[in-house]
């Protein structure tokens, strides 16, 4: 995310006009805008003239609008796949929420066609009333605005609504030098999702799905098996080389539940090296082939919070999340009296001064209601003033869903050293 511009007053009102570069600050942007906040935003309009002689002449009109927001809706649609005589290629269905946590089939998904290049696909679209004056729009009439990639807005907020969480927020996005660094494919039998890592979304970029004959009684090989899976490993190996820069990640993991991740592998090298690849094959190192309960896109929490990765990369966001929710949710049954969780719970242990980490995920602060929105933007600087640690969870990532699911939908106490 590019920060354009921002001014911020003393009483927490003001504005900060931002330019998604990615499908991942869409998702910041879902976040950062609030029901209530002013938005400006590139808005196409029809508009209806009439003449003197009473005929009527439409033409649509590049403005710039300002709404008040009122709904806001993340969408992240995917395109099709690919279809074949032995087999069929389908990309991923299209994901979108409105104001709440997604559900885990709305992870953001960026699927692309065809062989050159990926393509962004992340939007937002936020309604409300028209707030300014303008030519061509009335003042109080309702329109969406659509956000892109590449396309600049500017949000503004009321007093004190530029709080803590909001700033951090900013600053993190507009970060130098932050993208992902971990890519994943978790596959099996003719299935596959190749996933990127940051460190607030786990991205789909692409689903494969290849129907595999199954294997005849008796052993034998069912016919057009050897077809259908040299089809699934030529997928495979096409998004690799359209989805990952090897330059910026750091571990490529492959996981499956048995073995196909091993021939899968294999035949990215082969391929690799019959097609003089030499970007993937100096890559061959970061490969990292891992065991996996299924081939569902949820199992990458457990394959992240494993030895074998979590090592490698202990400073990542993400993974600091899963190993902390696993610590948590061991303390809670070894010993439950020093870890809390529940609303009431955890503002009990704040009032006391008593949290030493705080888990809390940050659906929590796109409620509708501000209100409660403040009430646990003041939770959050109470535990940071007298020394505690907090986590905000993203909802859109594996370790956030979990949470949410399992435990409470509020926060986390958690009080060891």
């Amino acid at each position: 995310m590019l920060l354009v511009k921002q001014h911020v007053e003393r009483d927490l009102s003001g504005y900060v006009t931002l330019r998604p570069q990615e499908d991942e600050d869409m998702w910041h942007a879902y976040n950062l805008i609030q029901h209530g906040d002013e938005l400006r935003a590139s808005a196409v309009r029809r508009v209806t003239t009439e003449s003197s002689t009473g005929s009527t002449t439409s033409h649509r009109v590049h403005l710039k609008l300002t709404i008040v927001v009122e709904k806001v809706l993340y969408s992240a649609l995917a395109a099709g796949g690919e279809s074949g005589s032995a087999a069929s290629d389908s990309s991923s269905t299209a994901g979108a929420s409105t104001r709440g946590a997604p559900s885990p089939e709305q992870l953001t998904t960026a699927a692309t066609t065809g062989t050159g290049g990926g393509s962004h696909s992340a939007t937002l679209h936020v309604s409300g009333k028209v707030s300014s004056e303008n030519p061509h729009v009335k003042k109080g009439a309702f329109h969406t605005l659509d956000l892109e990639i590449g396309r600049d807005f500017t949000i503004i907020k009321q007093p004190g609504e530029w709080d803590s969480i909001a700033r951090d927020r900013v600053a993190e996005v507009t970060e130098p030098g932050r993208g992902a660094e971990v890519g994943a494919i978790v596959c099996g039998e003719g299935i596959a999702n190749i996933c990127v890592v940051t460190n607030h979304t786990t991205i789909i970029r692409q689903r494969i799905d290849v129907a595999v004959p199954r294997k005849r009684k008796g052993g034998g090989t069912a016919l057009g098996a050897d077809k259908a899976h040299n089809r699934f490993n030529q997928q495979v190996y096409a998004a690799v080389v359209r989805h990952f820069d090897f330059d910026t990640i750091k571990v490529l993991i492959l996981a499956s539940p048995g073995f196909t991740k091993e021939s899968v592998y294999a035949y990215i090298m082969e391929e690799a090296v019959r097609q003089g690849n030499k970007t993937l094959l100096q890559a061959k190192s970061k490969f990292l082939l891992l065991h996996s309960p299924s081939h569902h896109v949820h199992s990458l929490a457990q394959i992240l919070s494993s030895p074998e990765i979590s090592s490698q990369l202990k400073d990542t966001k993400f993974a600091q999340e899963g190993l902390m929710l696993e610590k948590f949710f061991k303390m809670l049954d070894e010993n439950p009296l020093r870890a809390w969780y529940g609303e009431d719970h955890v503002f009990k242990a704040a009032d006391r001064g008593a949290i030493g980490k705080l888990l809390i995920s940050d659906e929590i602060f796109r409620s509708p209601i501000p209100a409660r929105r403040k009430r646990f933007v003041r939770l959050v600087e109470s535990v940071k003033a007298y020394g505690g640690e907090v986590l905000i969870f993203s909802s859109m990532h594996e370790s956030g869903q979990r949470k949410s699911c399992r435990r409470s939908r509020v926060g986390s106490k958690e009080a060891w050293d």
